[in-house]
């Protein structure tokens, strides 16, 4: 499967580049001069508990919101002076289910990718690409409704990646789920990183979600306090491992475990 497509200027850039972003709701900052870079092609973990500010991020690099203190870059290509660019080499799923739950599998897709402006027989065949590789191959007529949480994800996903993004972002993914879709949704994700080369933004408050192999960014009460490769980021704050660093950087606090947000 090619999901990604690539131009010069892709390649001579971070995924993602968040400069000096600020925003507010009415008197309260909810993200306060936070900077940090998404290398491409790489699994970036935002770790951050309820409330850190992950939401907003997601809404104004998504532009949902607009973005009047500092600057967004995807690939090089600034979100509020050329946000077509950018905006094409994004793919987003947001923590709230989207899926149209009476239409099948397949319409949803088909659906969303007329919106990229891929219709007709494209449009299918790349429907049928991503529920094979999702393994929805046996689902694609049958209702939403009538998926389990961890299929909708993985649709979810799918419909992301339909306009060959080269830049994924998911906003708490695996809230909700069973242990058993979670590592299924993580193991997906992963491997697209591994075998399609395709920058990942993994937003959670879960711990066990990170691993020595991913780039992490710290957020914590809408400030960024570290960023890096896991193991640079626990050495650099006292950590035994990323669960003991995170405590160290924001004090009493720290991540729950998948266990305890049940």
């Amino acid at each position: 499967m090619c999901v990604t497509h690539g131009m010069n200027k892709d390649n001579d850039a971070p995924a993602l580049a968040v400069k000096s972003l600020g925003h507010a709701y009415g008197t309260r900052r909810a993200l306060d001069g936070v900077s940090f870079e998404v290398p491409a092609g790489r699994f970036t973990v935002l770790l951050g508990l309820n409330g850190a500010g992950k939401s907003t991020l997601f809404s104004l690099v998504t532009r949902l919101y607009d973005a009047r203190e500092g600057a967004i870059e995807v690939f090089g290509y600034d979100i509020s002076r050329a946000p077509g660019e950018a905006l094409r080499r994004l793919g987003v799923v947001f923590q709230s289910r989207t899926l149209d739950l009476d239409l099948s599998v397949v319409q949803n897709l088909t659906y969303h990718a007329a919106l990229h402006g891929i219709s007709g027989e494209d449009g299918r065949r790349r429907a049928t690409e991503m529920l094979e590789w999702f393994d929805l191959s046996d689902r694609r007529n049958d209702r939403v409704r009538s998926l389990s949480g961890g299929q909708m994800r993985r649709v979810e996903i799918a419909r992301a990646l339909l306009h060959r993004p080269k830049l994924l972002l998911l906003d708490e993914a695996t809230v909700g789920l069973d242990i058993r879709s979670r590592a299924d949704i993580i193991g997906h994700v992963r491997r697209l990183v591994a075998e399609e080369d395709i920058g990942v933004l993994w937003a959670t408050h879960l711990i066990e979600e990170v691993t020595l192999q991913d780039f992490v960014v710290v957020l914590h009460q809408g400030r960024v306090l570290a960023e890096g490769p896991v193991g640079e980021v626990v050495s650099a704050n006292g950590g035994r491992d990323i669960r003991s660093a995170f405590a160290n950087l924001t004090g009493a606090d720290r991540p729950r475990t998948a266990s305890e947000a049940a």
